[in-house]
């Protein structure tokens, strides 16, 4: 078993190495309870919650293998009424399988228009800072492989001129609700398509990636769905669309909130295969936000990955400035 997967993941590693070679790169990280990142899904949406608020996500990817993915994130974001939209500060760590670590530290804006009594827009930019890193004593190449004797051999791979890379980012987005329970947007990340290869002669972009979003609140009990009253019941049918490269994936799901509690499941398609079924439960109660979530995978490594575990913990602070409780929210759901 072990060889057969030291011969697949050497393969892997070729592939990338190779995909790097022809200037491609490889999609970005993602979390499946996506709008738990919200900072991360759209920079337009810093502040859209109009108080302060604190998130943070962990997320362990295909934990039956040794070298399995792992991301994690933090973030902090608030409307601020003198600059008339909101501010936020996101990190991003990303262990690919022990081989490649990077690390994103970004600040955004977002400026806040209503236009009438029912509809507000946010237009958001986003400054990145990101740094990568790779472990080359990790690599396992073909030629380092013994039949009889596993990796004892050195490869003729030549090393990287650099093993670690930062660069500047920049992305930017657009974010609206509609009478408080239609809810969308449009973000586009990796503007600049900066290089990010290791070896000096070569050339890897970032390559663009855009993300749309959206859904609606459909309230069952006939009173207000984003009120105080925890006793509400409410779904919010939802998608989220994203393409980088050629890379594109398409999630279709649903929340369903008795609050406190939410539940919700998303089938996550590719298009070039069925990708997981994720279903998701969570707890939402004064302020508290806490949601657990497991991709289910549907693809051909079904059955070897082990899926993926994903955990997400928020805390939404009260307003304390008069001004900024009369603002009205851009209203998404919390998972």
């Amino acid at each position: 078993m072990m060889t057969r997967f030291t011969h697949i993941l050497t393969l892997l590693i070729l592939l990338g190495f190779f995909l790097k070679s022809q200037g491609q790169s490889q999609p970005d990280p993602h979390f499946s309870q996506f709008y738990a990142n919200q900072l991360y899904l759209n920079p337009a949406l810093a502040g859209s919650n109009v108080c302060p608020r604190l998130s943070m996500s962990y997320r362990n990817q295909w934990p039956s293998l040794p070298n399995n993915f792992v991301s994690y994130s933090a973030a902090f974001d608030m409307y601020i009424p003198k600059i008339s939209g909101g501010v936020g500060i996101y990190f991003l760590g990303d262990n690919a399988g022990d081989l490649i670590n990077t690390n994103i530290i970004s600040a955004m804006y977002s400026y806040r228009l209503q236009i009438g009594n029912w509809t507000h827009i946010n237009f958001g930019l986003e400054a990145s800072y990101i740094q990568t890193t790779l472990k080359w004593n990790n690599l396992i190449f073909g030629d380092m492989i013994d039949p009889n004797q596993g990796v004892v051999n050195p490869t003729s791979e030549v090393p990287p001129d650099n093993n670690s890379i930062a660069y500047p980012d920049f992305d930017a987005g657009i974010a609206f609700s509609y009478k408080g329970n239609i809810y969308g947007g449009v973000a586009v990340h990796h503007l600049t398509e900066p290089n990010n290869a290791f070896y000096d002669a070569s050339t890897s972009k970032l390559y663009m990636k855009v993300t749309v979003h959206g859904g609606v609140f459909i309230d069952l009990t006939g009173s207000s769905i984003r009120d105080d009253n925890y006793g509400s019941f409410s779904i919010s049918p939802n998608f989220l669309y994203m393409q980088q490269d050629n890379f594109h994936q398409l999630n279709v799901g649903l929340y369903v909130n008795k609050r406190p509690f939410i539940v919700g499941a998303w089938f996550r398609h590719n298009f070039e295969n069925v990708d997981a079924i994720v279903p998701m439960i969570g707890l939402d109660w004064k302020g508290l936000k806490v949601g657990y979530s497991y991709d289910i995978t549907l693809s051909n490594l079904k059955g070897t990955t082990g899926g993926a575990h994903e955990v997400s913990l928020g805390w939404q602070f009260n307003c304390m400035d008069q001004k900024r409780r009369r603002i009205k929210a851009i209203n998404c759901p919390r998972f």
